[in-house]
């Protein structure tokens, strides 16, 4: 392969400029080669390496420093003809130039108007004084090298004009036509990951209760990846580019002291990062965070591309925002009418009950029973709209039994812990019901008898597969006893849940008596 076949191959400036440092290295017989380009700041970074190809747009060196530096500058070649190690211009660059390296060629390569664009820097193991003609054929690449860079780093531009052109209009289109949070944020993933050929794109939410960073959209396919924590504000990369505003880019994910999650880094092959704030008025949204699966500088158009295409993204994610906002409002009479229905189907069961001892106790468990559905509509109001957050619900109805049923001289302790789960309201309003009969039925037949004891509330999500606790160490249950023959509170558990597709179970579990529901979450509405 020649030089003009390698421009011919390359899809991208990493791949050709890799491709061209293994054909000097065979066409001039050295035991090294390595391109370095100029940085920003005057530097110049390594961007292929025949000798350490894993450290290419790692290293850097400063602007005139070394051997590499000098001819940037003095746009002459050098030839070290033989103690490279000893000479006064020459500087040891960690896992680079540690080879035992005894001769050096430096060679600039030249750009349009003579000036260096980058340099050449050639290695071997023996002494090594440069012929005319190895000077010439050196000449000539480097000359090839520099003209086919110009041709196709205007390919590259001008396609990528198209490309983003092609972006923002796929991205206006695409996104204003989503009417719901979470399909728009997945929309957009998809298409940045697509568009910029990004290994995993993901994008956070700003919580508006905590301020935490939750992770609410990503292409990623790996389970882990798709169940990262949630970050504070000034955390990690993406929590420092919504605190300053500001675009972040990290060179290498993998060993950046300020990433969270190295080890899941590494597996997923990710390396360069950018984390592009999304904002509507000055005001943070989310982050939107793309990574690549090689480290690489990302390029002025490209950082502006992200940036146009995180303002797009930002004012759709406000306008479904406000959509959904808009749509609930429309349909909460709908909902209303609907909970004021399920709520006459309770006290329709609830008076062909016989067990009650006074109107008294029917009145309350009637009231617990309308507060359960009243706390969906409270934590509707709060979250973000289209989905409800269980462990919420379950601390809230906690507290409400605590306070209001637990009967003067009896101590029971309360805990909520495991996954937060988030589900439509649709689902959600039927767990917040059997989340109420059971944990009524842990206070009220649990510790008829005993005066203290706990209740844990136990929430957890397998790949979709809900699954709910509520434990009691109180009272033993009869020998005898059937949930398929109990009392009202079981029978609205078991009707609630055969509506959701799901099993309910409860038994008796090494003293402690459970109550077991699990079902399929659904798709938010």
């Amino acid at each position: 392969m020649d030089i003009t076949d390698a421009f011919l191959r390359a899809e991208t400036e990493d791949k050709l400029l890799s491709d061209i440092s293994e054909h000097f290295a065979s066409a001039l017989k050295v035991d090294s080669c390595d391109i370095l380009l100029p940085t920003t700041g005057g530097g110049l970074v390594f961007r292929a390496s025949t000798a350490s190809p894993e450290l290419a747009g790692r290293l850097r060196l400063g602007k005139g420093v070394g051997l590499a530096g000098h001819v940037l500058e003095s746009n002459e070649t050098v030839n070290i003809t033989n103690g490279l190690s000893q000479n006064q211009m020459h500087r040891n660059v960690m896992g680079v130039h540690e080879g035992g390296f005894e001769s050096a060629v430096v060679a600039p390569i030249p750009g349009a108007g003579g000036a260096a664009v980058g340099v050449i820097y050639l290695q071997r193991r023996r002494s090594w004084k440069l012929t005319a003609a190895e000077r010439k054929e050196l000449e000539s690449m480097a000359d090839q090298l520099g003209r086919g860079l110009r041709i196709f780093r205007s390919a590259y531009d001008a396609g990528a004009q198209t490309s983003r052109m092609g972006v923002f209009t796929e991205a206006t289109r695409t996104l204003s036509d989503s009417l719901y949070l979470e399909e728009t944020l997945q929309l957009l993933v998809n298409l940045t990951a697509r568009r910029f050929n990004y290994k995993v794109v993901t994008v956070r939410l700003r919580d508006e209760k905590s301020g935490e960073l939750i992770l609410r959209a990503t292409q990623a396919t790996n389970k882990a990846y798709q169940r990262k924590r949630a970050i504070s504000l000034g955390e990690s990369i993406a929590g420092r580019a919504i605190a300053e505003n500001r675009t972040v880019i990290v060179q290498d994910v993998q060993t950046d002291q300020d990433y969270v999650g190295h080890d899941l880094a590494e597996e997923q092959g990710l390396r360069s990062m950018i984390c592009i704030p999304l904002t509507v008025q000055q005001r943070p949204l989310g982050v939107l965070s793309c990574y690549t699966g090689e480290v690489r500088e990302f390029t002025d158009d490209e950082v502006n591309a992200l940036e146009t295409l995180a303002k797009q993204a930002a004012v759709s994610i406000e306008h479904t925002r406000l959509q959904v906002k808009n749509t609930l409002m429309q349909e909460m009479h709908h909902r209303v009418k609907n909970n004021l229905q399920q709520v006459a189907a309770l006290l329709r069961l609830q008076q062909r009950q016989s067990h009650y001892e006074s109107q008294e106790q029917a009145l309350e468990d009637s009231l617990s029973r309308i507060l359960a559905i009243a706390s969906v509509h409270e934590l509707l109001s709060r979250d973000d709209l289209d989905h409800v957050s269980v462990k919420s619900i379950a601390e809230m109805l906690g507290q409400h039994q605590q306070t209001s049923f637990v009967l003067p001289g009896k101590h029971i302790a309360f805990s909520v812990r495991g996954d937060d789960v988030f589900l439509n309201t649709n689902q959600a309003t039927q767990i917040a019901l059997i989340l109420n009969e059971m944990i009524q039925n842990a206070v009220e037949h649990g510790f008829r008898d005993k005066s203290e004891g706990e209740i844990h509330i136990t929430i957890e999500d397998h790949d979709d597969q809900i699954g709910i606790w509520v434990s009691n160490d109180g009272d033993r249950l009869p020998p005898d006893f059937d949930p398929k023959q109990g009392h009202l509170g079981l029978q609205i558990i078991r009707s609630l849940v055969g509506a959701l597709g799901g099993k309910f179970v409860m038994e008796d579990r090494l003293g402690w008596t459970v109550c077991q529901v699990t079902f399929q979450r659904q798709a938010s509405e």
